[in-house]
């Protein structure tokens, strides 16, 4: 009974210290596997509104204030939204993402989908939700 003890503490020991001693890329590639909001990147981005696309200094500036959102909360249902949505279409690695951007006062909503899987939430932008670019859903 005691050795079975003493082995699984060793074994316990030592998974704790190569877990809690793991490099930084390491953990942040397996957390950007399942974060909400993930940065994105300029080349791998498509940006459309109202059926155009969006090019140059705008896109940048779309991608900029969208990765500099500060999440905010997660919806669990998929709100309602009016207005025409800001689309953007991101390839990170092999999965492809959809990203639907919602204007309004107060914050943005982002519907996110992958294949079938949506999921929602709400960020803070003050520049993507005193966008000129798109109708708000509070104007709508």
């Amino acid at each position: 009974m005691t050795t079975w003890f003493i082995v699984m503490l060793v074994v316990f020991g030592a998974f704790k210290i190569i877990v809690s001693s793991l490099p930084n890329t390491v953990i942040e590639s397996i957390i950007s596997k399942y974060e909400t909001h993930p940065q994105l990147e300029e080349e791998n981005v498509t940006i459309t509104i109202h059926g155009n696309n969006v090019e140059g200094e705008k896109k940048s500036k779309i991608i900029h204030d969208f990765n500099e959102g500060l999440f905010l909360d997660r919806y669990y249902a998929p709100p309602h939204n009016e207005g025409t949505p800001l689309i953007i279409h991101a390839k990170r690695g092999k999965k492809d993402f959809t990203f639907y951007i919602y204007s309004h006062e107060e914050h943005v909503d982002v519907v996110k989908q992958h294949k079938k899987k949506v999921v929602a939430y709400s960020l803070r932008s003050k520049n993507l939700q005193n966008s000129d670019m798109f109708v708000s859903a509070d104007l709508a």
